[in-house]
């Protein structure tokens, strides 16, 4: 994302104040970020807000001098790998729609050949109402990406349709379509996160400490990388992430089927889920009562969902081990026949679980490389750099 741009519009929307988060979001995540508002943006959140924010000068007359873009509008359309408008207005959507060009964003839109990317805020009356409709209808058959309008409390007071999208839904749309020309593009990866919970009655269930922070931050590194991404995932407290097919489980085998599905067409399965080894052999349909003093369960193992799958071109599976570390993924990289182990050490104060940090190593044919501690988010890329390498190998 270091090399990728964005020209973010704001306009004269009272969500206006939303976009500082955006542009705040996108600049962490790498992106330069060239702010352009409109007059009445100006009058909702000041430009050294967005200044601050993005390290950036913010466009807002057509001929303010001082401004390196200002002068030449087209500059702004050339250097944008895509172009965002958040809010966008019923006023602007009506004037991209008819290419009317009468101040510095709507000039800059009408000369970018950057996709476009709006998200629209305004009263639920003015969404509805047929002009605003058929504005919309003409801005998607030209191919202007909508994220929401959402659902929910609107400026006036009441409740309908308008609202501002949550800003997580448009910096994962944004970013994903910043990522279509990355070096997983046209690839694609099959990733699992989360833990399994086996059934012990309808209430209690056996389960692991698993966060699926892991996982999840591998499948959204893949998608802003161009990859088409499924993600199937056990329980997690997380949000989904947006821009790839999503899928829910709960049990090892539900996650079995799952996968089998989602690999018929994949390049890449990276197993970073932690599936139960053991499930309840004969859960109860009713709540097991507290009645003796003792309870003992039989269990059964569970289908090993990884070394069921061969027929991907590049399989990366995980190990959590308290001990011998790299031994024990030398002999998962051997009995599974995977292409990466990704390795880590959990007990203590090493334990990963529910931490945005990891550490880990990386095994492979070759030898082990030890990673230093450091976000998952920074794991995943160089989880990807490998797999994004084994991919171009012949194979």
């Amino acid at each position: 994302m270091a090399e990728r741009t964005v020209v973010l519009g704001v306009t004269g929307s009272i969500a206006a104040y939303k976009a500082v988060d955006l542009a705040s979001r996108l600049t962490q995540s790498g992106v330069v970020v060239h702010t352009v508002m409109t007059k009445s943006a100006t009058q909702l959140v000041g430009p050294a807000t967005f200044r601050a924010i993005t390290g950036r000068s913010v466009s807002t007359e057509m001929f303010e001098l001082t401004n390196p873009f200002a002068i030449e509008h087209v500059s702004l359309a050339d250097a944008a790998d895509l172009m965002i408008v958040a809010p966008a207005t019923a006023d602007v959507l009506a004037k991209m729609a008819n290419g009317i060009a009468d101040d510095l964003l709507t000039c800059t839109l009408l000369a970018t050949r950057a996709p476009v990317l709006v998200a629209p805020a305004m009263h639920t009356a003015m969404w509805e109402h047929p002009a605003t409709r058929e504005n919309v209808e003409r801005l998607r058959a030209r191919g202007v990406a909508l994220v929401g309008p959402a659902i929910g409390r609107l400026a006036s007071g009441g409740t309908g349709v308008g609202r501002f999208a949550p800003v997580e839904d448009i910096v994962d749309e944004a970013l994903r379509r910043l990522g279509r020309c990355g070096d997983l593009a046209g690839r694609r990866i099959v990733v699992t996160a989360g833990g399994t919970h086996e059934a012990i009655d309808p209430i209690r269930f056996l389960g692991n400490r698993s966060s699926g922070k892991m996982g999840y931050a591998i499948a959204e590194a893949a998608r802003d990388r161009g990859a088409d991404v499924i993600l199937v995932s056990g329980p997690a407290a997380l949000r989904t992430p947006g821009g790839m097919s999503f899928v829910p489980v709960t049990t090892a085998a539900e996650m079995l089927n799952a996968v089998r599905d989602a690999v018929s067409s994949a390049d890449v399965l990276v197993m970073a889920a932690a599936v139960a080894d053991y499930t309840p052999a004969a859960p109860t349909a009713a709540k097991l009562k507290k009645t003796d003093p003792s309870l003992l369960l039989q269990l059964k193992r569970t289908a090993d969902v990884l070394g069921s799958i061969g027929d991907v071109p590049v399989k990366v599976g995980f190990a959590a081990e308290t001990e011998d570390l790299i031994d024990n993924a030398r002999a998962k990289l051997r009995q599974k026949n995977l292409d990466l182990v990704v390795a880590n050490l959990v007990g203590g104060a090493n334990a990963p679980f529910g931490s945005d940090e990891n550490e880990v190593a990386l095994v492979d044919a070759n030898g082990a490389e030890e990673l230093p501690r450091a976000a998952k988010r920074a794991i995943a890329e160089r989880i990807l750099d490998r797999v994004a390498a084994l991919l171009a190998k012949p194979r």
